[in-house]
């Protein structure tokens, strides 16, 4: 997957979509724009197939992404 800026990696991947929400949020609150992978696939085939609901970046924007994350994991130890 494509966008405008880069390829879409995958930087977080959760398997209760409010944390996705919650890293999107701060990510968005930081300038950095970021996707939401199977968000909706629970709906259409139930959980027993979900591995997990990706959250996606753009390669240039990935080290950034990582150091927000990677602080805000750090402050809740």
């Amino acid at each position: 997957m494509k966008n405008n800026s880069g390829t879409l990696v995958t930087i977080l991947t959760a398997s209760l979509i409010h944390e996705i929400h919650i890293a999107k949020t701060l990510l968005a609150s930081r300038g950095i724009d970021s996707y939401i992978i199977d968000e909706n696939i629970m709906s259409t085939i139930g959980t027993a197939f979900v591995e997990g609901y990706k959250l996606r970046v753009s390669t240039l924007d990935l080290k950034k992404a990582k150091e927000i994350l990677a602080e805000v994991n750090t402050k809740d130890n």
